[in-house]
Order: structure tokens, then C-alpha cells, then sequence
């Protein structure tokens, strides 16, 4: 297990270095031209997203030193820093995002950056996946002293073998997913690690026209020291 640990901590390394270049490069690209400054946009923010995703990989390689705090989170705004963060991309696209609070408790117990990165996966394979006649839709409910977090897309549906691993509470390792040729394994798998760090259920529903993954996170029993 160490040696893996190791492993991953290396091609961590490895990938972290050039991103860092490309998004320097592109911080210094000209922007002249309006099709230049939308270039410049595009490579600055895949970068960025590919280094979320490394930096996420090289907490997965650590989440065994028990190095991460878990404490009360507040959901709604996770949710709306994700959606904050992803906004440009969704306009980008095309993609419209709907987002529903139906939660009466605030806190979660959780901890915010990892929390913060579920979502985001959630949300970033959501876009991929809702076109321009059809939404994502982002919705926060609660039950059964459960805050439960939920992302719904309208994209291929979900290949079998993944909504069982899913509804087991896990992902064992990155995998690409057939029908869904832009989903990020790597991102389903992140979100399933986390989740399983924090002791909250992961899993999807396969409806007729998309997917709904979701997270389900305990209220914090702290939270009425907030009201």
C-alpha cells in the first residue's frame, strides 16, 4: 500500500509541474485579439481544472494519515462557491444550471474541501451532459437527519457496471465510462474516495433521459448552535 502510495504521489509530481507551465504560458499569451483572449480563457481554465485534479489525487494518497478535518460544513455555501466556479464554464457551453435549496438544516459534517470537490465533480460532468434544450439541475434536500446533495443530467445513461460500484458507496479505481465519452472517471472516482473519507453515501439513479449522482452527508449536531 505504501509503494502505491508513493506511486501516486510521483505522477502527481510529474503532472503538477507542466500544468503549472501551461497555465503561466497562457497567463503571459497575447490577448491582441478578442479570439486570442478567448484562447488564452480556454487554456487557463483547463489547466486549472487539471491541477484541482491532481491536487485531489494527492489527497486521496494521504487520506490513510487521517491528516483531514472533519467539522460542521455549510452545504449551501459549498454549493454556491462550486457554481460560482463553474459558472463561466456553463455559459461557455451553453449550459443552463438550475439550482434548488429545499434544506431546513444548514450544517453538515464534513470536511468543506473535500465536500467542495465531490460537487464539483458532480456538477462538471452534469455540464458535459446537458444540452441546450435541457439543464443540469443542482438540489439540496434533507431527510432523515441526512442533508443530501443532488446533481441531475439529461446525457447517455449510465452504464451498468458503474451505478453498482457507485451504489456499493465506492469506485475502486479511475475508469473511462462507455456512452459517456466526456465523463470524467477520474472525477467519479475522487468524489466516491472522498465521500467514503467522510462517512457519507454516495451513489446514482439511472432515469430514462440522464443521471442523478448525489452524496448524502449527517446533519451536524452542531448546527443548532448556529440557529
Amino acid at each position: 500500500m505504501e509503494q502505491e502510495v508513493d506511486s501516486i504521489l510521483l505522477a502527481a509530481h510529474e503532472l503538477k509541474a507542466p500544468l503549472a507551465v501551461l497555465r503561466q504560458l497562457a497567463l503571459g499569451f497575447d490577448v491582441d485579439t478578442a479570439e486570442n483572449a478567448h484562447i488564452r480563457s480556454e487554456m487557463i481554465s483547463v489547466s486549472e481544472r487539471a491541477i484541482k485534479q491532481v491536487n485531489d489525487l494527492t489527497k486521496i494518497a494521504r487520506l490513510e494519515d487521517g491528516l483531514f478535518t472533519m467539522e460542521p460544513v455549510s452545504v449551501r455555501a459549498v454549493c454556491d462557491d462550486v457554481t460560482r466556479e463553474l459558472s463561466y464554464l456553463f455559459r461557455y457551453n451553453q449550459r443552463d444550471l438550475h439550482v434548488k435549496y429545499k434544506n431546513r438544516a444548514k450544517l453538515v459534517t464534513a470536511n468543506r474541501e473535500m465536500l467542495h470537490s465531490v460537487i464539483y465533480n458532480f456538477l462538471l460532468n452534469a455540464m458535459h451532459y446537458s444540452g441546450v434544450d435541457t439543464r443540469s439541475e443542482l438540489t439540496v434536500s434533507e431527510t432523515k437527519g441526512k442533508i443530501k446533495v443532488s446533481i441531475r443530467d439529461f446525457g447517455p445513461a449510465l452504464p451498468m457496471d458503474v451505478w453498482r460500484e457507485l451504489q456499493r458507496g465506492w469506485i475502486n479505481k479511475p475508469t473511462s465510462i462507455a456512452m459517456r465519452p466526456g465523463s470524467s472517471g477520474l472525477g467519479l472516482y475522487i468524489a466516491s474516495k472522498f465521500s467514503r473519507y467522510m462517512h457519507a453515501n454516495v451513489g446514482a439513479v439511472r432515469h430514462r433521459d440522464g443521471t442523478s449522482f448525489f452524496v448524502e452527508l449527517p446533519v451536524s449536531t452542531q448546527a443548532r448552535l448556529f440557529i
